[in-house]
């Protein structure tokens, strides 16, 4: 018989290339469990039908994985929250179709998650029931990812307003085009971090945007970047080789410069204290740097996930599922995943 005293949620993530599941016990965090996929490095990006294909070999091992590392059996979940979007269609519908399989065999509810949302509130994820680190609302959190750059402001756990976001191009794809041109692989912003601790961040200047509001854009210093290069390898052939812990170095300082100004107005207009960052690119040194500084210098409470926390994972999945179950806010099993949608 299943106890219902304690809220026990699986959650599945499936939106990119990561397939992802993790157990989270009234509110507190059991296990969670990534399968990254490196086939996509060597085409420099992430292959749609290769993910999906690899989310198929690995859903069911890394939940039979997630459930043993929690100690739970199956019978004692509550529910299954899943991933339902936005990302890649094709993952999706992997984590979709087992969710709703799952459920029904084990005659549980569904809950579908939004990809954007869950990033937001896995700052809410327990250690241990002790664990008393959550941000208060209202708070600001910057989410900084490969396909996001925004600036959300957090009234509660269902209500979220974006203030900010990018006109164009996110920070992460600026990381990661910027270190494709320099010849430094895929992901490239991990490697951009790591060469940019042994440069000058100083040594080369690169074009900011002029966007109104606390909107941004990357599409500009994306162009600067790469006629940089080009017009400093026609006087040098070996101009990157020489200067690739300088370039990566002034291109973090750069987009870290572009995020936290508008992040520093947005406080500062809004009165907000309480900050926190989300997403991919909240792994990235610099940028906790940055948190750490602003923090001391305009008294903010920041909040900076674990590592663990800042790529796609179902700890985030399972956390927002915990939450909507208190609702008893349900989906349907006729659900459909969505490729796109806001918070």
């Amino acid at each position: 018989m299943r106890n219902e005293k304690r809220i026990v949620i699986l959650g599945i993530e499936s939106s990119c290339d990561d397939t992802s599941a993790a157990v989270i016990r009234d509110g507190v965090i059991l296990s969670n469990v990534i399968a990254n996929q490196s086939v996509h490095e060597r085409y420099g990006g992430v292959v749609p039908e290769l993910a999906s294909r690899a989310h198929q070999q690995n859903i069911i091992p890394v939940v039979h994985d997630a459930l043993k590392q929690a100690g739970v059996s199956k019978d004692e979940l509550s529910a299954i929250a899943f991933t339902r979007g936005p990302g890649l269609l094709g993952s999706l519908l992997v984590g979709t179709s087992f969710a709703k399989g799952f459920s029904t065999a084990l005659h549980i509810p569904m809950i579908d998650v939004n990809h954007l949302q869950a990033h937001v509130l896995a700052h809410f994820i327990k250690e241990s029931e002790e664990d008393d680190s959550q941000p208060d609302f209202p708070f600001l959190c910057l989410l900084v990812s490969g396909g996001n750059s925004q600036i959300i402001l957090v009234k509660s756990y269902n209500n979220m307003e974006i203030i900010g976001q990018t006109i164009d191009d996110a920070a992460g794809e600026a990381f990661d085009k910027c270190a494709k041109v320099m010849g430094l692989g895929y992901p490239g912003g991990p490697v951009v971090d790591r060469l940019a601790k042994q440069g000058d961040p100083q040594k080369f200047v690169f074009s900011k945007p002029h966007v109104g509001g606390y909107d941004y854009s990357f599409s500009g210093l994306k162009t600067s970047f790469l006629y940089f290069l080009r017009d400093s390898l026609k006087t040098d052939s070996e101009f990157i080789e020489k200067n690739r812990a300088d370039l990566c170095a002034s291109l973090q300082k750069t987009i870290i410069d572009i995020l936290m100004d508008k992040l520093y107005h947005a406080a500062k207009d809004l009165h907000i204290k309480e900050v926190a960052v989300a997403g991919g690119v909240s792994a990235n040194s610099g940028l906790r740097d940055a948190f750490e500084k602003y923090a001391k210098k305009y008294h903010w409470k920041i909040h900076i996930p674990k590592f663990s926390y800042t790529t796609d994972n179902a700890a985030m999945v399972a956390i927002t599922g915990y939450y909507k179950y208190l609702d008893n806010d349900f989906c349907s099993p006729d659900v459909a995943p969505y490729a796109r949608v806001a918070i």
